[in-house]
């Protein structure tokens, strides 16, 4: 059978099955507000940017000087010569701001983990992680050779019953004939991507301390919107420094480009020299890291504090507005609020009817969430006004009496 026949025969099973992907070109985006040439003008409700900081005037300002200054790319890989002031200045920032010793960046939050959980853990070691953690944490754990057990999302007593399996597993001999004592990761998101609920952390940081385990947390999702400071989950749980391996990304509520861990300096040394996504890749953008930088210096301000609160005005409008429909939702806990629809084919036809009035909230489906527990994944800006919060529920009315639809 050739590629394009068999490739082709996939393709069209994706498109019965509604699991169907497609790239839309937009042509221009400000802020909140697109532009495409099939759809013409979209309301973007389904962006990370959840500060607004991807448009601010700092942060763009800071790209471009950095382009100016250092050229468009870093050239080569930042063991080479590309490790350029921006990445520098931004690490320092990042450590400043976590309250950590040290941080380093990689090209994107998928190839942090792609680097940090092989260079922490390997053949003989064992990695335990949620259920619903990103496809980034699963596939750097398969990765890493490490034996692999999965616990119920959120479930502190299915967590604790894999520990009390992995403890006894810990002691081995290795090839020299040497003892050899098993290193435990708990890996786990702070925000959770597809359902934006939170980890028990107080509780996964008791449990690793018993049996003396590392905990490795992606704060993607809540770092710049959680918080006092706006750190994160870790810190809005008063957990800083209690955590192993934090790490997160650029690319949300920076409004930027790039991954992170923070933590001990020893830590960072050793992904230096072990962390192949970082030491085989070439460095990432010298205005991506200079953007990143300003976006910090915004969240920190008395502005970020002001972003961060009107952010939370909307989220509260929309869960509210959701309520009056007749759709129950938990109270929120980040910007992620989903609107569940079970399959597949019904998700892509309400995704699709939004669309026609214009709003964008893509349908997120099989593999990105289990089969059968496709939404619509609505994520809220500092950038969208009261007004916005209104139309989208006036065109989400609309759409629920029209399709019938009722909540998952």
């Amino acid at each position: 059978m050739t590629l394009v026949s068999e490739l082709g025969r996939e393709w069209e099973e994706a498109g019965r099955a509604g699991l169907r992907r497609v790239l839309r070109r937009l042509d221009r985006v400000d802020g909140v507000h697109l532009k495409t040439a099939d759809d013409g003008d979209l309301l973007n409700f389904a962006s990370n940017d959840y500060l607004g900081l991807a448009s601010h005037p700092r942060v763009k300002e800071a790209a471009i000087t950095a382009t100016a200054t250092y050229g468009a790319g870093s050239t080569a890989s930042r063991l080479i010569s590309g490790s350029m002031a921006p990445h520098h200045e931004l690490e320092n920032a990042l450590a400043v701001f976590k309250k950590a010793e040290a941080a380093l960046t990689f090209s994107s939050g998928y190839a942090t983990a792609l680097g940090v959980l092989p260079a922490l853990v390997g053949r003989g070691d064992f990695v335990v992680l949620d259920r619903l953690s990103h496809a980034s944490l699963v596939d750097g754990a398969r990765l890493s050779g490490a034996t692999l057990r999965v616990f119920r999302h959120n479930d502190v007593e299915d967590l604790e019953r894999i520990m009390r399996w992995v403890s006894p597993r810990r002691a081995s001999m290795n090839r020299k004939g040497e003892s050899h004592h098993s290193r435990v990761l708990v890996v786990t998101e702070s925000v959770f991507s597809m359902d934006g609920d939170t980890a028990p952390l107080g509780e996964l940081v008791r449990l690793k301390d018993a049996h003396d385990a590392w905990l490795m947390v992606d704060e993607a999702h809540a770092t710049g919107v959680l918080g006092p400071g706006r750190r994160g989950w870790i810190e809005a749980l008063g957990l800083t420094g209690r955590v192993e391996v934090p790490m997160g990304t650029l690319g949300k509520a920076l409004g930027a480009a790039g991954g992170y861990v923070v933590g001990p300096a020893i830590l960072r040394d050793h992904l230096i020299h072990r962390g192949r996504s970082f030491v085989f890749s070439t460095a990432p953008p010298p205005a991506a890291a200079a953007a990143a930088r300003a976006a910090l210096g915004v969240i920190e301000s008395a502005e970020g504090a002001e972003r961060c609160e009107a952010l939370w005005q909307r989220i509260q409008q929309l869960h509210q507005g959701m309520q009056s429909l007749g759709w129950p939702l938990p109270q929120p806990e980040s910007p992620i609020l989903p609107l569940m629809v079970g399959a597949e084919s019904k998700a892509v036809e309400v995704a699709d009817t939004l669309r026609a009035s214009g709003i964008l909230i893509p349908a997120i489906r099989f593999p990105t969430v289990p089969r059968g527990k496709a939404r619509l994944r609505i994520t809220v800006s500092a950038s969208h006004g009261r007004d916005d919060v209104d139309r989208l529920l006036t065109v989400l009315a609309d759409a629920i009496r029209r399709l019938g639809l009722r909540p998952d």
